[in-house]
């Protein structure tokens, strides 16, 4: 009972200081303090501030300005320190140390008899266990898939309050940046004891905010942490004073909210106002210009059409089947693509799989394919392939890619058609290896080319694993292997690009575009920035008082 009031008690805190965040915005004070919030609309509702659930861009936001992780990554994609002050890997790749800031405090809450303390490495180890133990069922277990497992546990170890150790059971040269993603976030035992099933409500972290309030599918409110570990030019971060989402399920609505200045950033483009916004090569219109700014930059983001090798097409022979992928890649004309539907957002994928931004991308463009209709008709000929019948499996947010990619394989003579799928039952079937031809993108979850190499390896094969379309090569299998054991980056990267090559070869993709990043920002902003992965950092933003 005593436990239930302290919540209570919590709550009705955040209520009040809800209530002073508006009174202080809707005031007329010249003070810039009190007018320094940032604004944004999250369209998906929230299901949980628990970084354990942290699997898609609007929780991973969220949960960048709770917590924080041993390590950060900057704008460049490069390791930073963050709750850790440096590391160390053993030559071998198999051991990695991390030395500890010990001026890292946890938010202020009732879970702690003296309102907060310091990090350590106790907390590391707490934190990566929860992560793995099953009763959690939190989606990021995987990122821990390499390391070294005994009777007694997984091996992480406190080697003292200050130094944190693993151990992999073999090199994974990635891991130290999948050690960035929020399933990482360093928690407090005592609070997720304290708040249980609560604490996806309750969040108590590190990071530069701490959780005020939360309404579902309302609004969610973050004040400033004032005893944040990170400085800049000497001075404590963050600068603004609260973070303020709402959810307004409209993308159009929010759209008007964000042009009338009510939000402050606004990240993608729908296609109902991107005709507003943009001119027909990308570029911001003229009439928003003195209003508002655009930030725009590759993003990790591959979009590409898979075909189901297993059985793509049983009347063709394997012989016909790889023409034929080769022929469809051959058939669509990704610039014009780009220029009519996205209004030239993203760069054509004249390479591989791997995507402009990220080492190892093929930068001469020797491995991909490129828009050559005389090639597509010479393989239809010499494979009589002609009236072929393909149907390409879609969602409704993407028809009108759908209805182009449709338009040009009818084009090039074969029997093209589309079929629009509910979201939820696209994955499934995509999964279950029943589409034999099917829309996706790939997302980096970290900022390494074997992100998107995994989804060939032939171990990794759905509905287990990424492997969507049961692409099975032994010397793709082979190399990639070679390069999970290589330390040296450059090897590393010629590795990746050899094994993109081989994907290209035998065509299980159709490589569609790379994606950008797109960011709307009102210009009162300042130091907002913008990187490959669309991570949203608040903690150096400014706010310009316009008044």
């Amino acid at each position: 009972m005593e436990q239930a009031l302290k919540i209570a008690f919590a709550k009705l805190a955040g209520l009040f200081a809800l209530i002073l965040i508006v009174v202080s915005c809707n005031s007329s004070t010249s003070d810039e303090s009190e007018k320094s919030i940032f604004r944004y609309n999250e369209a998906v509702s929230l299901s949980s501030l628990d970084p354990a659930y942290a699997k898609d861009l609007p929780h991973i936001w969220v949960c960048n300005q709770l917590f924080n992780g041993l390590v950060d990554l900057d704008d460049k994609l490069q390791i930073v320190p963050a709750i850790a002050k440096s590391w160390e890997i053993s030559e071998n790749g198999l051991v990695y140390t991390f030395q500890l800031r010990n001026d890292v405090y946890f938010h202020e809450s009732p879970a702690f008899p003296q309102k907060t303390r310091t990090v350590n490495a106790a907390d590391v180890v707490y934190s990566f266990n929860r992560i793995l133990n099953p009763t959690l069922a939190s989606p990021g277990g995987w990122i821990f898939n390499y390391v070294a497992k005994s009777e007694t546990g997984y091996a992480f170890k406190a080697l003292n309050d200050s130094v944190f150790e693993i151990k992999l059971k073999q090199t994974f040269p990635p891991f130290l940046g999948m050690l960035s993603m929020p399933y990482a976030a360093i928690v407090p035992h005592e609070a997720t004891a304290y708040y249980g099933k609560d604490f996806r409500k309750n969040p108590v972290g590190t990071g530069p905010f701490h959780f005020q309030l939360w309404k579902e599918q309302v609004k969610l409110v973050m004040r400033k942490n004032e005893n944040y570990f990170e400085h800049f030019d000497g001075k404590r971060l963050p600068y603004i004073d609260a973070v303020s989402v709402s959810f307004l399920a409209d993308k159009q609505i929010a759209f008007m909210e964000f042009v009338k200045g009510n939000l402050d950033f606004m990240s993608g483009i729908d296609s109902r106002y991107k005709d507003e916004l943009l001119t027909r090569n990308g570029r911001l219109r003229e009439k928003y210009r003195d209003k508002i700014y655009l930030l725009r930059q590759p993003f990790l983001n591959t979009e590409y059409a898979g075909f189901y090798i297993d059985n793509t097409l049983t009347a063709l022979d394997a012989e016909q089947q790889r023409a034929l992928r080769q022929l469809v890649n051959y058939s669509i004309d990704r610039e014009k693509m780009l220029r009519f539907l996205r209004n030239g957002i993203g760069k054509p994928a004249h390479s591989g799989m791997i995507p402009f931004g990220l080492p190892g991308f093929d930068t001469l463009e020797q491995i991909g394919y490129k828009y050559d209709k005389q090639k597509a008709n010479e393989l239809l000929r010499k494979h009589k392939l002609a009236g072929t019948k393909i149907t390409l499996s879609t969602t409704a947010d993407y028809t009108d890619l759908g209805k182009y990619i449709q338009s040009a394989l009818t084009d090039i003579g074969l029997d093209a058609s589309m079929e629009i799928l509910p979201a939820a039952s696209m994955r499934q079937f995509r999964a279950n290896g029943s589409l034999p031809f099917f829309r996706a993108s790939w997302v980096a979850d970290y900022p390494d080319a074997e992100n998107y190499l995994s989804l060939f390896y032939s171990l990794n094969a759905a509905p287990q694993g990424p492997n969507y379309t049961h692409f099975n090569n032994p010397e793709f299998d082979r190399l990639y292997e070679k390069a999970m054991q290589e330390i040296d980056d450059r090897k590393r990267q010629t590795l990746y690009r050899q094994l993109d090559s081989l994907v290209m070869v035998d065509a299980p993709v159709v490589v569609l575009f790379y994606d950008e990043v797109l960011r709307f920002v009102q210009n009162k902003v300042q130091n907002l920035g913008s990187n490959p992965i669309n991570m949203l950092n608040l903690k150096q933003v400014i706010i310009k008082n316009e008044d």
